[in-house]
């Protein structure tokens, strides 16, 4: 069967665990509690167990599930990203300013500038006459996208073409300024590896292409991203791919499920590719469909599972007093106000692999998925 005809099928459950996962949504639901969850063979396809997996809630940052996917069969896992270096260059001397030129590299690091010091070095640059100049004529000028009028969106920094360290400052604050700091960390680093920036007037004539700086392939930073949960990095990516548009980029994600997995927009209804925003929707049958995708997906689907969170294993130590876990879940987490999610694989006592998914709305806790995931793997 073609990956992109994979698709779930209802099946039916024994009548007791079928039981158990309706006495568990329901004690959630006197809560309060809205629920969406499923269990599924990721070999056939077949619904173990469901409850109103086909109701869509808010997904918090499983949705950065859907979009690295996405981004991982549309670019492919080599792809990388280039920030561009223009300048005046002449016998050593840079005339004017040296213009940085961002693309939406969202690892453009310290330690990666240091490097790239070291290669204007080696095509020559000694000198500079004028100052450190910034291009961001990649992106559009939209700030946030749609649907951060009610998260907490003051703990993302801007998202820019020209991002040094994540436009957070030393001790990970977001900083106010980031266009200010990125241009003071790139004449720090530039003028300790000997390149004098002397701060003068721009020059008369044109530049020209010194250098390039390639990020990580996205197979790496798909890795950081989904591990860590990382909400810059995404939103950075979706600008690029929507050509420096949020909507274009979030739009271009919709029409990549539309065609390969005939999952229209009402079934994946995204505003960013984070999962900040609380208009997003998807079920727990949507994000299912995905992993099971994803998961006999040969060209990209290793890189996309080896992305995901490892439970009991490297960086993160097991949360659950359950040591059967031990690196038998992977998983992508999504936490907001009143929004706890879960969605990845899992691999049974006897070896089976099953792909899940659950989303909570309302006043719910980790412990509460946590619980289902456990009883399902054990």
């Amino acid at each position: 069967m073609p990956w992109r005809a994979l698709v779930l099928f209802a099946g039916s459950a024994l009548a007791l665990s079928a039981q158990d996962v309706r006495d568990w949504a329901r004690r959630l639901e006197v809560r309060g509690v809205t629920v969406s969850a499923g269990i599924w063979d990721v070999a056939t396809g077949k619904a173990l167990e469901r409850y109103h997996d086909e109701v869509a809630l808010v997904p918090a940052s499983t949705t950065k599930a859907v979009t690295t996917y996405a981004l991982l069969k549309t670019l492919k896992p080599d792809f990388t990203i280039e920030t561009e270096v223009w300048g005046d260059l002449k016998d050593g001397v840079v005339q004017g300013d040296l213009i940085f030129k961002g693309d939406g590299d969202p690892l453009l690091t310290s330690e990666r500038v240091w490097m790239l010091a070291q290669t204007l070095k080696r095509q020559g640059v000694q000198r500079v006459t004028g100052t450190i100049r910034l291009d961001q004529g990649a992106f559009d000028g939209q700030r946030e996208p749609q649907g951060w009028e009610n998260t907490t969106v003051d703990t993302l920094p801007a998202v820019l073409p020209l991002s040094v360290n994540f436009n957070r400052d030393d001790a990970g604050r977001r900083v106010a300024d980031p266009e200010r700091q990125s241009r003071e960390t790139l004449l720090k680093i530039l003028q300790e590896a000997g390149i004098a920036i002397e701060g003068g007037p721009n020059g008369k004539d044109l530049p020209r292409r010194l250098a390039t700086w390639t990020s990580p392939p996205l197979r790496a930073m798909v890795m950081d991203i989904n591990k860590w949960s990382n909400n810059f990095m995404i939103e950075m990516l979706i600008r690029k791919f929507g050509g420096g548009s949020w909507p274009r980029g979030t739009q271009r994600v919709q029409a990549f499920y539309q065609t390969a997995f005939n999952l229209g927009p009402e079934q994946v209804r995204i505003t960013d590719g984070s999962g900040l925003s609380k208009d997003n929707r998807l079920s727990a049958r949507t994000l299912a469909v995905i992993l099971r995708g994803a998961y006999h997906d040969f060209e990209v689907g290793p890189e996309f599972v080896s992305s995901l969170k490892i439970i009991g294993g490297e960086p993160w130590k097991l949360k659950l007093k359950d040591a059967n876990l031990t690196r038998r879940v992977r998983v992508k987490t999504g936490h907001l106000d009143r929004v706890t999610s879960l969605c990845g694989y899992l691999q049974t006592l006897d070896g089976q692999v099953r792909v899940f998914a659950i989303l909570l709305n309302g006043p719910c806790r980790d412990e509460d998925v946590w619980e289902q995931v456990s009883r399902w793997a054990n």
